[in-house]
């Protein structure tokens, strides 16, 4: 029986590979390169020096001059820590914002019944087909009667709850099987209880999914921080790492140095989280 366990085994080891897989290793190669080699550009060209010819034909990755003078003459012209510390302010307050309002509506349509909670799924399916661009206007001009403008409160506010992170935790709460929260019910416990002390802990995946979704969004974006922030003491990194590239002079190995010092917190939060998110979307909606 053990022989021919070990030769299935070898069978399935070494057996053909199929045309349909070599495509899609192909495929997937390609993909890889494609979205990698901008990556791998600006990573290179933060590293190179005064020697190397940014512009040479054909381009090559690996610097002649290797230097990490870039990154430091970004920290030279730039105030990079004061950025760091105002976009994390907007990034927490978003997290925040999302996490807490998120799981509240999430909850309510998932597991609450109430009237008009078609019409509320209805407008925020509307409103994710909704170009963000098209609302750049009356954004600004709520945040301005608010006297939000040129502050870290009116960057982060339009920002506070997303539709798309309200269906996400509506398909987490979805998928807590009835049987848990009606035995709750029958224990005596109200809607808040079950809520606080049965729903949560079941999505704690889908909270740190947001809150890396979050953190990014916050992180990279630069349009609406540029039309709200018109003082440099509340710029975020962002909009920070524009004032590199001048009207006359641009040296493209400093930005790129710029690039990766904004990258790194992202990759950062994404590594001390993502054991959170997968051991989230393997258990799914029960805890074991």
């Amino acid at each position: 029986m053990s022989r021919t366990k070990t030769k299935e085994i070898h069978e399935n080891k070494y057996r053909k590979v199929t045309p349909g897989k070599v495509v899609r290793i192909i495929v997937l190669l390609f993909l890889l390169v494609f979205l990698a080699s901008p990556l791998l550009w600006e990573i290179s060209l933060a590293f190179k020096g005064p020697k190397d010819d940014m512009y040479a034909i054909p381009p090559y990755l690996m610097p002649v001059d290797p230097t990490i003078n870039n990154f430091i003459e970004v920290f030279k012209r730039l105030p990079i820590l004061f950025y760091v510390s105002n976009t994390l302010i907007v990034a927490v307050i978003n997290i925040g914002g999302n996490i807490i309002l998120g799981c509240l509506a999430g909850y309510a349509l998932a597991l609450l019944k109430f009237k008009g909670k078609g019409i509320v799924l209805g407008l925020l399916f509307v409103s994710m087909l909704v170009p963000g661009e098209t609302i750049l206007i009356s954004q600004f001009l709520i945040i301005r009667s608010l006297d939000l403008q040129n502050n870290l409160l009116g960057v982060a506010l339009p920002g506070l709850i997303g539709a798309m992170n309200i269906l996400l935790f509506m398909n987490a709460f979805s998928a807590i099987p009835n049987e848990i929260i009606e035995a709750a019910e029958v224990d005596g416990a109200n809607v808040w209880q079950r809520f606080w002390r049965i729903c949560v802990p079941q999505v704690r995946g889908t909270m740190a999914l947001v809150a890396i979704f979050c953190f990014m969004g916050s992180w990279n974006d630069f349009l609406w921080p540029l039309i709200v922030l018109t003082d440099d003491s509340h710029y975020t990194l962002t909009l920070g790492m524009s004032r590199l590239q001048g009207t006359f002079v641009s040296d493209p190995r400093i930005v790129a140095a710029g690039t990766l010092i904004a990258l790194i917190p992202i990759i950062i939060f994404f590594l001390i989280f993502q054991r959170y998110i997968f051991n989230g979307l393997e258990v799914g909606g029960v805890k074991e």
